[in-house]
């Protein structure tokens, strides 16, 4: 067994994971996992630039990773940075800044290799015998971008795409600063527009009605399954693995689409870092699951973070 540290910093959230692992068999054993929002995509799309206090923000939440990191003590650390990092054009800030915590580069890696590392991490369970038939279309719906990948061993295609629930609150639902609440039909139709756009450019390389099971990842889904489950607080064990119904999801949207803010933070297993960025991410799920044809989406858990972490195991292969 090795025990390493995965760190998965995307544009809304930052992520831990120690655990033990051992490739040859396939065991894993969870020691901390742990989530903090921190908003590092904070006005990138408008300015192009990490701001100062998203980057310190990130940066304390690094901190606190470092003190579980050695206290746990973790061989091998893998840092992985997606979307927002990648477009900013101060992004040689946020390097240093992990650096000098963490004492680890952190790899902003492609969006293939971000797809890539999502589908082990989400698919390393799903086996016919427990129902969940090969092929898979594993969608990452992200802060910034939301990531296809198409395989059932291996990958067989995969693309990202920008179209992201903080991306897309922060065009289509913020106006002079302030947010568009709830927001008007025009502005939702903006949104769905920019989703059927780029799901036809991952339709270029991903072919999306080729899956037998839709596999959905991260922030937005598993809110979504929450609240179609009625959970009463956040159930990581009820969410990993549920199913949940085209008919739900679009439900669920046009409920998120048309509440105020006060009304979406008082939904029981909402956290406070997704209410102004969950409308948006509800529309990108349901434009996939339409355009795929699927009738249910299998909810994981297991993610980019359990993908990076197998990687780290493996040396970073």
């Amino acid at each position: 067994m090795t025990r390493v540290a995965a760190v998965d910093c995307g544009t809304n959230s930052i992520r831990l994971l120690v655990a033990d692992l051992d490739p040859a068999t396939g065991a894993f054993t969870e020691l901390d996992r742990r989530m903090r929002i921190v908003r590092l995509g904070q006005g990138v799309d408008r300015t192009g630039r990490l701001a100062p206090e998203a980057l310190e923000r990130t940066f304390d939440a690094c901190r606190e990773y470092a003190g579980v990191i050695a206290e746990l003590g973790a061989e091998r650390i893998r840092f992985v940075a997606t979307s927002a990092s990648r477009d900013a054009e101060n992004s040689d800030d946020f390097v240093r800044g992990v650096r000098d915590i963490l004492g680890v580069e952190p790899e902003v890696v492609t969006g293939d290799e971000e797809a890539r590392l999502s589908f082990d991490g989400a698919t390393k369970e799903l086996t016919d015998a427990h129902g969940f038939a090969a092929p898979y279309l594993v969608v990452d719906i992200g802060g910034g971008s939301t990531e296809f990948v198409l395989g059932d061993t291996e990958v067989r295609a995969a693309r990202s795409v920008d179209i992201g629930c903080v991306r897309m609150t922060e065009r289509h639902l913020v106006r002079d600063g302030v947010p568009v609440d709830p927001p008007t039909e025009d502005r939702t139709a903006a949104i769905r527009a920019d989703v059927a756009a780029a799901l036809d450019l991952a339709a270029g390389t991903v072919p999306l009605d080729a899956a037998a099971t839709l596999v959905g990842l991260a922030g937005t889904v598993t809110t979504v399954a929450a609240i179609a489950l009625d959970l009463k607080e956040y159930d990581s064990a009820a969410i990993h693995h549920a199913r949940i119904s085209l008919d739900r999801v679009r439900e669920i949207a046009a409920r998120l689409v048309s509440s105020t803010h006060e009304e979406r933070a008082a939904i029981p297993a909402m956290h406070p870092g997704r209410v102004d960025v969950i409308a948006s991410g509800a529309l990108i799920l349901l434009a996939v699951m339409e355009r795929t044809g699927a009738r249910e989406i299998v909810v994981s858990e297991h993610d980019i973070l359990d993908g990076i972490a197998w990687s780290a195991a493996l040396g970073g292969e």
